[in-house]
Parts: structure tokens; C-alpha cells; sequence
């Protein structure tokens, strides 16, 4: 690691009732590797008022808890990012559908590559076992509506593995209680003016009791998109944003592609690294 790069890591999970996952996603998590590599690391589970032990179990296998009554999964995240002391804050869900063995790798493209924000691409490389057809074309069509409402390049935008610098989080105004925080946030840092990039991963076949509803969340998700978009002006007239995508880019929205960004800034431009420079990330993943 170079010198003057961050070297404290927090990696927060929310969860509820997700006991039976516990063991296996703690084992799962590369904290001798990351050790290895100078990362300090905390983990914390924020237990979302579960009803089987979660926080208990996770407590004993070395997990920092944090209790969050308020159900829901945008309630979860913020008490878990309020609670991280890292420099960079890492994410993913407790169902053990998110590769965190890749975080070594994605860590590297965020500091080495001078990302504030990276996100990830679940569709790219969708597993049929872990997503069903119906909730990959919902997810497209949220994604396709956010890139036209918004003008970013994200091409999955309710993917629940990010990786970002903690400032960022302190620079957001993300108010969704459930499962909209996942757009939201992409969102909020795009408009916000960080420099994003967005990696494809391998989304892997959860764990345990499904606990979505697809509809209600899909159309929550929805109406959440053109209200945040409605919601206030940002003015980013001085910044011009990159986002960088190792996956192949989506069609252009207008906003994408002509003029200036949202509140008259100045165009965004879209890199694209379909070669990527992390082999490493395209290697093992499911295609």
C-alpha cells in the first residue's frame, strides 16, 4: 500500500434474521489477506431487530454489532455508517450472495485508481441460480430509468456492494428507510459530483429464508427515483464526473449524452474498460 493511501477498512453488514448465514459470511470474509495487505479492519453487523440471535452470534464470532430497531434496509446502513471509524467503508448484504473475497481487489481499484465511489454490476455476470429472470429484468429496468433520470452510466443500480470513502457518506443526503437506499446513494454520490466506478462481480445463489418482496420493493424503488430526482437541484456546474465501467456500457441515456449535467454543469463523460485492468475480478466470476 502506498504511502498516504487509507489504511482503515470497515466493512458494514446489515442483517435480520439472518443467524443460519452468520457462520459461513464471517468465515468468508478475507481479513487475513486484507491484514496482510495493511488494511486495519473492523467489521459491524448492524442487527436490524432480528428475532433469532443475529447480533448474538455475530457478536461471538468477532462481529462489532450495532442495534438498529427501525426496521428496514436504508435504516440499517446509515446506524452502521454513523458507527464505522474506517477510512473506507465497504459493504454487502448478510445472505451470502456478494463475493466478499473479492475485497482486496476491489479495494485496489478504489485507492490505486483514485475512485471516491465504486459500485458494482450483478447483470453483467448474472447467475441464474441466484437471480430469478423476473427480479434481473425489474432490476434492468429500474437501472435503465435511473440512467435516464439521473444521466449516470451505473448499470446496476440496486446492487448492494459498494466500497467507498467514508467523507463521501458525510457529503450525502440519503434519506430511503428500505431498499431504495441502494439507488439512492449511487445516486447522491453521481449528482453529488465524486468520481465513481462500477466493476462487475459474481452475484452468488443466497442463503437461507428469501426475504424481498419483489413487486412492493420494485415499485417503492420506482416512485422513489423521480421523487429524488424532483427533490432538489444540485448544482455541479464546476464538476465534471467520470465513471468508470470494467462491464460494457449501457446505451446513452439523452442526459448521458448531450448537454450539460443535471443543474447546468458541465457534460459527463463515461470511460469504458472493457479490458479491465483487474483481471483478477474477471477471472473466477460466473458468466
Amino acid at each position: 500500500m502506498s504511502a498516504g493511501a487509507p489504511t482503515t477498512l470497515s466493512i458494514v453488514i446489515p442483517a435480520l434474521n439472518e443467524s443460519e448465514n452468520m457462520p459461513a459470511l464471517m468465515a468468508g470474509l478475507p481479513l487475513g489477506e486484507l491484514g496482510a495487505l495493511g488494511w486495519d479492519v473492523e467489521v459491524i453487523v448492524v442487527d436490524n431487530a432480528s428475532e433469532d440471535g443475529t447480533g448474538d452470534l455475530a457478536r461471538a464470532l468477532g462481529a462489532t454489532v450495532v442495534e438498529q430497531p427501525r426496521r428496514g434496509y436504508g435504516n440499517a446502513y446509515a446506524a452502521g455508517f454513523d458507527a464505522a471509524r474506517g477510512d473506507i467503508i465497504a459493504t454487502g448484504d448478510a445472505d451470502l450472495t456478494y463475493p466478499f473475497d473479492h475485497l482486496p481487489d476491489l479495494l485496489r481499484e478504489l485507492v490505486d485508481g483514485g475512485v471516491d465511489f465504486l459500485t458494482t454490476d450483478r447483470l453483467h455476470r448474472a447467475n441464474a441460480a441466484a437471480m430469478k429472470t423476473s427480479h434481473a429484468i425489474g432490476n434492468a429496468v429500474l437501472s435503465t430509468v435511473s440512467r435516464a433520470l439521473f444521466g449516470s452510466a451505473f448499470r446496476d443500480s440496486q446492487s448492494g456492494m459498494w466500497i467507498f470513502r467514508r467523507s463521501v457518506w458525510s457529503s450525502l443526503d440519503v434519506r430511503s428507510p428500505g431498499m431504495a437506499f441502494s439507488q439512492e446513494i449511487k445516486n447522491e454520490a453521481w449528482r453529488r459530483g465524486f468520481t465513481c466506478r462500477e466493476v462487475p462481480i459474481e452475484y452468488r445463489p443466497r442463503g437461507g429464508v428469501v426475504k424481498l418482496n419483489a413487486t412492493r420493493d420494485g415499485l417503492t424503488n420506482l416512485a422513489q427515483l423521480f421523487a429524488h430526482r424532483l427533490r432538489r437541484p444540485v448544482d455541479l456546474a464546476s464538476t465534471s464526473q467520470d465513471v468508470v465501467s470494467t462491464a460494457i456500457p449501457a446505451p446513452a441515456s439523452p442526459l448521458a449524452s448531450q448537454g450539460p449535467s443535471i443543474g447546468g454543469g458541465a457534460p459527463r463523460r463515461v470511460i469504458d474498460l472493457r479490458e479491465p485492468q483487474d483481471a483478477t475480478l474477471a477471472s473466477d466470476g460466473v458468466s
